[in-house]
């Protein structure tokens, strides 16, 4: 069984044979994806070594140590944090080797084409239509909503209706779809902020190989479950430092700038950083029990509190900061591929992070996650839950 030993010694090996002062950047992401120092808990060939979870900090260590580049985590987060794991849970063997590497290296960016206009916080009622095609392969129609990064993305994972005639839950199918194939169409929406994070995305008459499909057709409400599990993890319980995160800035201005203090805000701002850092302790915990296996249920909690975290911190840093708080004045319209919470304005990060209790999962839809699954609560009622979608009041 691989141990840390043998982890580092693995490490030392790669940086002996690409030394990173060297070595191209890329050229040293794929040598380490190769060496199954990726993702040590994945399988041997697909970046990993099938070595325990928690030993992934042992060669992230090592490789910091020695000054070698990483893969950018943040700019290919819903490849890492969405993909990959469905990939790797429902993927073929073909479609794990084809696109899992070129996902940890970052030379292909991913996005989520699962939200719709009409279908939001009840996902399962979407209309995005695939239809089998003549030989093997789906058509695609319908229009996806606040995809971010699909204006990067090469790949997207989607759901579609492919069975109207069934209950909604029970009617779609999980796909692999090309950002490039004629037919999909990405057009920027612009936020409160200014800027375009997101997009919406119209497909018209695209045409995906039945090879792309991840799991069983008419089995893509299961599959999406463990892209949506990851992805509340990779929001919820993102590795954050003490003073990590928005807690940062406000705390590095109240020390700098004592004449705006009063004693209420400095009570609101020691409660909130407590809760800051019970968030990042509770992460860590969180971390600890993917070792385990899959997440579950948790992760819906963990980005119900960042959410609301966020929202907390980033308003009493524009009362802290008075009418300072409020300027704002840079309107341009950027087409980032990530967020930057803590490099701009306080104006910013207050717009911004009226975002944090819609996007992966609405706060309302979590707490019903939450109440449900975690704490044994009776499920609402549900009067759809048996009818064909085709019938559902629309």
């Amino acid at each position: 069984m691989t141990d840390a030993a043998e982890l580092r010694r693995r490490t030392q090996e790669l940086l002996a044979a690409q030394p990173p002062a060297t070595t191209g950047r890329l050229d040293f992401l794929r040598a380490r994806f190769d060496a199954g120092l990726a993702w040590v808990h994945y399988p041997e060939g697909l970046g990993g070594l099938g070595a325990p979870r928690s030993l992934q900090a042992v060669v992230d260590a090592e490789l910091e140590a020695a000054g070698a580049p990483d893969n950018d985590p943040r700019r290919i987060g819903i490849g890492l944090g969405m993909a990959a794991p469905t990939i790797l849970q429902y993927g073929t063997e073909e479609q794990r080797r084809r696109f899992l590497r070129p996902l940890w290296t970052g030379e292909e960016v991913w996005c989520q084409l699962f939200s719709e206009p009409g279908a939001g916080s009840d996902l399962a009622a979407l209309g995005t239509r695939a239809v089998r095609a003549d030989g093997d392969g789906w058509v695609v129609d319908g229009q996806k909503v606040w995809t971010s990064s699909a204006h990067a993305a090469r790949w997207a994972i989607l759901i579609a209706r492919t069975d109207p005639d069934v209950p909604k839950h029970r009617g779609i199918t999980y796909f692999v779809c090309d950002m490039t194939d004629p037919g999909v169409e990405v057009r920027p929406l612009r936020q409160i902020t200014g800027e375009a994070e997101f997009n919406e995305v119209f497909l018209t008459g695209v045409r995906i190989p039945d090879s792309h499909r991840l799991g069983e057709t008419g089995d893509g409400w299961r599959v999406a479950q463990t892209t949506l599990n990851n992805e509340r993890v990779a929001i919820g319980g993102m590795r954050l430092p003490r003073e990590g995160g928005m807690i940062g800035p406000v705390a590095r201005t109240w020390r700098e700038r004592p004449e705006l203090r009063t004693h209420d805000l400095h009570q609101r701002l020691l409660g909130l950083w407590v809760e800051a850092e019970v968030a990042r302790l509770a992460g860590e915990r969180l971390r600890q029990q993917l070792v385990a296996g899959q997440p579950g249920p948790e992760g819906a909690g963990m980005k119900l509190g960042f959410a609301r975290l966020n929202q907390q911190i980033s308003g009493l840093e524009v009362e802290l900061l008075g009418a300072e708080g409020l300027l704002y004045d840079d309107w341009t319209m950027r087409r980032p591929e990530l967020v930057d919470f803590t490099g701009r304005e306080a104006g910013y990060r207050y717009l911004r992070s009226k975002g944090n209790s819609i996007e992966g999962g609405t706060s309302e839809v979590l707490l019903n996650i939450v109440a449900e699954r975690v704490l044994g609560l009776p499920a609402e009622p549900r009067t759809d839950k048996d009818v064909a979608w085709k019938d559902l009041a629309r």
